[in-house]
């Protein structure tokens, strides 16, 4: 079944309904002493239907549709997606809430998006209020809990007859990893596009219809769990399992309870899981394949072989639809290997003047869909920010805003993000390679690399570390961390400055938010826990380097 030919994603959901109508399409795993579902939950397609069709006709009565704007505080929960299908159906789109927020944050973006209505819970309704009461426009809200009846009537009358292909279905924010969030308007037509793609990637990724359980513990409020998997089961009449954010004690435990076939994962989940001490459980399930970003290569090959199954890499992001994958074999495992260009995804790496990097060189990704129509089945713009989008799309082609090397072969291989380059002595350095080989090191438990500032080397690596628990953050520690990066990495590449914290700042996909390590204006090398290694990474540069 192909989504995008449905057109809305209301008619797409009802499409899938009536194909595979016993099928189940949403799962909660059983959790012990959580607020909701404790014992999990699974509904079919049409069981889903209905209770859509039901939120739907209350929306309705209240006078919600085309052109309205609603943000969901929902969490992690099956109401989220629920809630979504029928404001969709409606013609009205949804602005997804990060349940972490704090009141300032999520009063920037009652402001900036001015929803016309907020739906939450009763356990984030205090902080509801005090977003609204913060912010200057001040919507209406109702709790999930009161959903018996209806909403409080629409503020304002809808726009149009109802859904249409090119309307918004939802207003997602970016993390913010680099400065305030912006809002990405994303249509029917993108959803349901990224959805098709996503389940059919093939090679070692490839999905049947009506089979697969994907278990992704991601945010429903970002792109990846409350779209791309989301769109991707429903185009096979697949089930998506949703978890209230990852779990490492009971991770395979409820991966197999669920029936899972698919699991999504991330860096740090990968990461954590392979910390764990081996048990007879790493491979009692019955997952075919992961999905997912960020793997240290490192780990890669020795995840695989521990728990019996390939971890795919992709690249995607917020204001694209079409993930790369490295899916098919051979694959190229612990490489960073993220696939390359198909049709329908066309990709230029270019320099810091925007002009086509030799090959084999490192530069900015930017991609299109082709040459005559470069911005089909991408998002349809920043919110109110035309410059912003149009900023990114110079040229013709999509700044992704990430560094890659891209193989004779055309295989693409992920460096970091552009901003995530430090610039020492004319060498660049990826903040993500030395993050890599910063892991391996068993008293580091997190760690963030940024630049520092430096008056003759124009900046220098500073090592931002969260000390494994039961090692003593301390200037031999520090020393011993330095050592470890000096044995693997060349030398310039190694931390000038390694600063002891007790946690980093992150987002609700556990991204480090680099921006928010030091307030504005701020030495870091004035924190307490900061210890300077220059002597020692001088030491160990050859003989006429030592700079």
């Amino acid at each position: 079944m192909t989504l995008t030919a449905a057109g809305t994603i209301g008619a797409a959901f009802r499409a899938a309904a009536r194909r595979w109508p016993d099928r189940p399409f949403l799962a909660v795993p059983a959790r012990a002493g959580r607020g909701y579902l404790p014992g999990g939950w699974e509904g079919t397609y049409a069981a889903c239907l209905d209770a859509v069709a039901d939120l739907e006709a209350r929306y309705a009565t209240a006078g919600y549709g085309a052109g309205h704007r609603v943000a969901l505080m929902l969490e992690n929960r099956p109401e989220h997606v629920l809630h979504k299908l029928a404001l969709n159906a409606l013609g009205a789109s949804v602005a997804p809430v990060n349940p972490e927020y704090r009141p300032a944050e999520y009063a920037y973006l009652v402001d900036h998006c001015r929803p016309d209505l907020i739906v939450t819970t009763e356990a984030k309704r205090a902080l509801t209020e005090a977003a609204v009461a913060e912010a200057s426009h001040r919507p209406p809200t109702a709790q999930l809990e009161d959903f018996a009846g209806t909403p409080g009537h629409a503020p304002r009358r809808a726009e149009g007859d109802g859904p249409d292909p090119a309307r918004e279905a939802s207003l997602l924010y970016t993390s913010g990893t680099t400065g305030r969030p912006k809002g990405c308007v994303m249509s029917h037509e993108y959803e349901l596009a990224m959805g098709d793609w996503y389940a059919s990637r093939g090679g070692v990724a490839a999905f049947g219809e009506g089979t697969d359980r994907v278990f992704n513990p991601l945010p429903l409020y970002h792109v990846n769990a409350g779209i791309m998997s989301l769109f991707g089961v429903m185009s096979r009449g697949n089930c998506l399992i949703v978890d209230d954010r990852f779990h490492p004690s009971t991770w395979w435990a409820d991966v197999a309870a669920t029936g899972a076939t698919v699991v999504h994962y991330l860096g740090v989940i990968a990461s954590m899981l392979m910390k764990r001490p081996e048990e007879r459980r790493d491979r009692a399930h019955a997952v075919r394949f992961g999905f997912g970003a960020g793997i240290e290569p490192t780990l890669h090959d020795a995840f695989e072989r521990r728990f019996g199954f390939p971890m795919v890499e992709l690249w995607g992001m917020t204001e694209g639809c079409r993930i790369l994958a490295d899916a098919h074999e051979p694959r190229q495992v612990g490489t960073r290997a993220i696939g390359r260009p198909v049709p329908g995804l066309e990709v230029r790496v270019v320099d810091r003047e925007d002009r086509e990097a030799p090959q084999g060189e490192p530069g900015e990704m930017t991609i299109r869909h082709s040459a005559g129509t470069p911005r089909k089945h991408f998002f349809s713009g920043y919110l109110d920010d035309r410059r912003a989008t149009e900023e990114a799309w110079r040229g013709g082609w999509f700044h992704t805003g990430d560094t890659v090397v891209i193989d004779p072969d055309g295989m693409i291989h992920f460096v970091d993000r552009a901003k995530n380059i430090i610039r020492r002595s004319g060498e660049n350095i990826s903040a993500a390679e030395v993050e890599a080989v910063l892991l391996e090191h068993a008293a580091v438990a997190q760690v963030a690399v940024a630049p520092l500032p430096d008056e003759l080397r124009e900046e220098e690596v500073l090592a931002c570390v969260v000390a494994a628990e039961g090692a003593e953050a301390g200037a031999a520690l520090a020393e011993d961390i330095a050592r470890h990066c000096l044995g693997r990495l060349a030398y310039y590449k190694a931390p000038g400055w390694v600063l002891f914290l007790d946690a980093l700042p992150t987002t609700g996909t556990q991204k480090i938010q680099k921006h928010r390590l030091f307030a504005d204006g701020e030495d870091p090398r004035e924190r307490p826990g900061m210890h300077d290694l220059r002597a020692l990474k001088k030491r160990g540069a050859p003989p006429g380097e030592r700079t």
